[in-house]
């Protein structure tokens, strides 16, 4: 390690800064990428002539492959070499993005989605990884502020580039966008970082546990996905991926628990502080994560708005997660972090709430406010919520606890995106069906045929009315229940033990 104390080569002054930036650039297309493409569904099914619920698909798809690469980064660097795995990342990224963009069905699409998280997965954590190698022990806290930066300014950046992109060019070039950068941090990365690479050595995988994680996530994958067209348990082949997603669990988890080298170390759940700390973090993160799906969607679909201004609607939570970001990571380290989480997530459970009386005829500062306040909230949940469960465990099991967080916390989002989209679509049908029953059709088409319109254009106006109207009711239905899911991972937080005073975000690293 004494590597860290020594610049690699000739990595100073200029050259460690643009490495830096490379390092940092990488991190932000990758995680961009998890949101660019939020705003664009509309565009894409569209174009590809699928159900809204199939476009999920495109997001969820990236999420998933993304999930599995995280803990694989660990043996994967060890395996072939930090800067090395870095670059192969990638290059496979960009390659991914071009298949993506070039893309004429929603198959092709998914597929070349989930090649893009498979080669994305490593560069987060390696971006990290390698910032904290290139530079000196008294720099890193600079570097790693410089890192947060870009991982919190991608998720704001994504909505509004996507729906630019995609209102004035076409949906394509929101992954076209990714090419030049892919090339310029590959070549840079090539230039600059080979220095830095880290000691490759034969570490066997434990390929048994892979091909069993790979089983068990794949199938929930699948079956949230497909559960809503194939009518859920009332169809053989969802009942079949249930069974795979169950046993392949509990196969893997027994699997996991006696290998003496394990693809996810499942022993760090030992620790209360972890356990309790993760499992708030994923229900929080999976509600978190379907109601940015779900807003950007609804205002496009019911309220007409654009792909350009469901990203700006999007975006306004950034403001709040900027400013807030450096307050809390200090309050963090004076005041009792349970408390700080609590009050973070409850605030989000009134926010979510706020959303729920939401109406179709509502004005960009309705929808706007609960985004905002959102954005004060995200940061005080997010960041005690990550130190208290990476200072629950020993030093030598940061890197898999951190990997272990990472994982459970993207399946979440996957899982909370797919879940919504499907209850969403579902509730729809719900309310649009009471709605007609209490409708008086014939009375309000006559009354619409004397204003002029034709006895086809009024049915026509009725039924694009109570669509809207169902669409409304349904998300506000959806709402209500991800803000209970807030308030409930609220309330576990307290089950955590008390964390050590003057513990800060320092094991974040």
């Amino acid at each position: 390690m004494n590597n860290n104390y020594v610049p690699f080569g000739d990595l100073k002054g200029g050259r460690l800064i643009l490495a830096a930036f490379v390092l940092a650039l990488a991190n932000f297309m990758v995680v961009l990428d998890m949101t660019i493409a939020n705003v664009s569904v509309p565009h894409i099914t569209g174009s590809l002539a699928v159900s809204s619920s199939q476009g999920t698909w495109v997001i969820t798809s990236y999420a998933v492959a993304e999930a599995i690469c995280v803990p694989l980064t660990g043996w994967l660097a060890g395996r072939f070499g930090a800067v090395r795995l870095f670059i192969i990342s990638l290059i496979g990224f960009t390659i991914f993005s071009v298949l993506c963009g070039l893309s004429t069905s929603l198959e092709m699409l998914v597929m070349c989605r989930i090649g893009q998280g498979l080669f994305g997965g490593p560069i987060m954590p390696l971006s990290q990884t390698l910032l904290m190698r290139i530079f000196p022990p008294e720099k890193q806290s600079q570097a790693m502020g410089m890192w947060a930066m870009t991982t919190v300014v991608g998720p704001i950046l994504g909505p509004i580039l996507g729906g630019s992109i995609s209102d004035n060019l076409s949906w394509h070039w929101i992954f076209f966008i990714n090419i030049p950068v892919g090339i310029f941090c590959a070549v840079a990365a090539l230039r600059l970082l080979k220095p830095a690479e880290t000691v490759i050595s034969k570490i066997r995988i434990d390929s048994i546990g892979l091909f069993l994680l790979i089983i068990w996530i794949g199938a929930l994958q699948l079956m949230l996905d497909l559960g809503h067209e194939n009518d859920w348990f009332n169809s053989t082949f969802i009942c079949a991926l249930a069974l795979i997603t169950v046993v392949g669990l509990i196969v893997f988890i027994i699997w996991e628990l006696t290998e003496r080298h394990p693809v996810v170390n499942i022993q760090i759940f030992r620790y209360r502080g972890f356990t309790i700390s993760v499992l708030s973090l994923a229900f929080a993160f999976g509600a978190f994560f379907a109601s940015i799906v779900l807003i950007p969607q609804w205002v496009q679909i019911n309220l007409g708005y654009t792909a350009t201004w469901a990203g700006y609607l999007t975006a306004t939570m950034g403001f709040g997660s900027l400013m807030m970001s450096p307050i809390v990571a200090k309050m963090a380290t004076k005041y009792d972090q349970r408390a700080l989480a609590c009050f973070g997530l409850m605030l989000l459970g009134v926010v979510t709430l706020m959303r729920s009386f939401w109406t179709t005829d509502a004005d960009f500062m309705a929808l706007a406010l609960p985004q905002i306040l959102q954005g004060f909230a995200v940061p005080f949940f997010f960041i005690p919520l990550s130190n208290m469960a990476l200072a629950s465990v020993k030093p030598h099991e940061m890197a898999s606890a951190a990997g272990l967080m990472n994982f459970l916390r993207t399946m979440a989002g996957a899982i909370g995106a797919s879940i919504a989209v499907t209850m969403w679509d579902d509730q729809a049908k719900v309310a649009r069906s009471e709605m007609v029953s209490n409708l008086h059709p014939e009375s309000t088409q006559s009354t619409l045929i004397q204003s002029g319109m034709s006895p086809d254009g009024a049915l026509g106006y009725m039924s694009s009315l109570v669509d809207k109207e169902a669409l409304t009711l349904s998300a506000n239905h959806v709402f209500l229940i991800l803000s209970m899911v807030f308030v409930f991972a609220g309330l576990i937080i307290w089950l955590c033990p008390k964390p050590k005073a003057g513990v800060s975000g320092q094991p974040m690293h």
